[in-house]
């Protein structure tokens, strides 16, 4: 059944909603460096960026996912490391592969085959994460990607495609996964945030680059290209009223994003109950 309705309009989601709980498995990929050294994370690394996934989607109070926004929600969405694997076995929900060991026929090209071919797991009831190292130059410029879901929501046209066409994820550049020590804009670990509303059916706010079909949520200022800043900096949407910088589906610097809308929220939880290779198997 839908949740019920979590308006009025620009108010704070219900109480009264589900929360839903979605079991991720992160493959760390690393080319042979130590344990904690490099793109080769450790698993208190990991969960403390699953920690920040969540301050993000519940807006947590005392984080940084915070917010007082008028239209902001909390998604009453949480994510945790699985901890059972596809063969029944206990699990961290963290895979570790050093690719410099294992010989990879497919095309890098193709990303997400690419990095499954080192380590994939059933995508109908895990999300694969890989933490993916890229060279020293793609720092601050690829940053991560996510496949989209099959749904039939507006804009399902813009989303890269996953199963059943390929394999499908999230990939993040391991200089950006987690409380990066990189000198970056985005060291504070919310490109996954960003990359999993992709994976849940959020837009970038601009979609296909029009005033008119954008987003497809009427409570983010219509844009039409591509928007980054911090509060201070102001970028004016279609209608001429500021654009939400602080949106987290926004090329924003990582300290200056902190909100998602009600009506992303209900995309996202639409994907949940409906998309194949979504609707996981757990209780809310």
């Amino acid at each position: 059944m839908p949740d019920p309705p979590v308006h009025p309009p620009g108010g704070p989601i219900l109480d009264s909603v589900p929360v839903l709980r979605v079991p991720l498995v992160v493959h760390v990929l690393h080319e042979g460096q130590a344990i904690g050294d490099g793109p080769n994370h450790t698993l208190a690394f990991v969960q403390r960026q699953i920690e920040l996934l969540n301050d993000d989607f519940r807006r947590r109070s005392g984080t940084r996912g915070f917010n007082d926004h008028p239209s902001g929600a909390d998604a009453r969405i949480e994510f945790f490391l699985a901890r059972t694997d596809p063969l029944g076995q206990s699990t961290s929900g963290v895979t570790w592969t050093d690719i410099t060991a294992i010989e990879n026929p497919v095309d890098p090209g193709s990303r997400f085959d690419h990095a499954a071919h080192f380590a994939y797991w059933d995508p109908g009831r895990y999300v694969n994460i890989w933490s993916v190292p890229f060279p020293a130059e793609a720092r601050g410029l690829y940053l991560g990607e996510a496949t989209g879901p099959l749904t039939d929501l507006p804009g399902a046209d813009l989303f890269l495609k996953g199963e059943p066409e390929g394999r499908e994820g999230i990939l993040i550049n391991a200089d950006h996964f987690g409380e990066s020590l990189v000198d970056s804009d985005y060291d504070l670990g919310r490109t996954l945030t960003h990359e999993m509303g992709h994976y849940l059916g959020l837009l970038h706010l601009w979609g296909g680059g029009s005033c008119e079909d954008n987003d497809f949520c009427s409570d983010t200022p219509p844009v039409d290209q591509a928007i980054s800043g911090c509060p201070g900096t102001v970028v004016l949407a279609c209608n001429g009223e500021p654009a939400m910088t602080a949106n987290y589906m926004t090329f924003s610097a990582d300290r200056c994003m902190n909100v998602f809308t009600v009506e992303q929220v209900e995309r996202m939880r639409t994907v949940l109950r409906t998309s194949p290779y979504r609707t996981f198997e757990v209780k809310p």
